[in-house]
């Protein structure tokens, strides 16, 4: 949520070049696990019902682009190494931007810089 304001810069400068979409993973600072100060009141999810009601709090903040919700075994953030987050850019099914790990190496900008060279 920290950076959701340039994320939803990005989908507003590069719709149209790009589809943007999330996936709502594992919640990283769940106020029953490890939480920050000021985090969003959410609980370790323990059902996909869960995790779609938590997904529903992010949908509230509008970013701009679809929202779908990883399984409970994780998948898509094991497959992507995506925990907390992490940006990515794919065409024709292969990875061909790769951002760090968030929080601290989760840089819009850079996937900016990138979307420009293929603008």
């Amino acid at each position: 949520m920290y950076k959701l304001e340039e994320f939803k810069q990005l989908v507003k400068d590069f719709s149209d070049v790009a589809d943007f979409l999330v996936i709502y993973i594992e919640e990283a600072h769940s106020t029953d696990g490890w939480s920050f100060e000021n985090n969003v009141d959410i609980n370790q999810h323990k059902s996909l019902e869960d995790r779609l009601s938590a997904a529903q709090i992010l949908l509230q903040k509008e970013p701009l682009c679809p929202v779908v919700v990883d399984e409970m075994d994780n998948s898509a953030a094991i497959k992507y190494g995506a925990l907390p987050e992490r940006l990515f850019a794919l065409q024709a099914g292969k990875v061909v931007y790769k951002g760090g790990r968030g929080p601290w190496d989760y840089n819009p900008m850079e996937l900016r810089a990138f979307l420009q060279k293929i603008k």
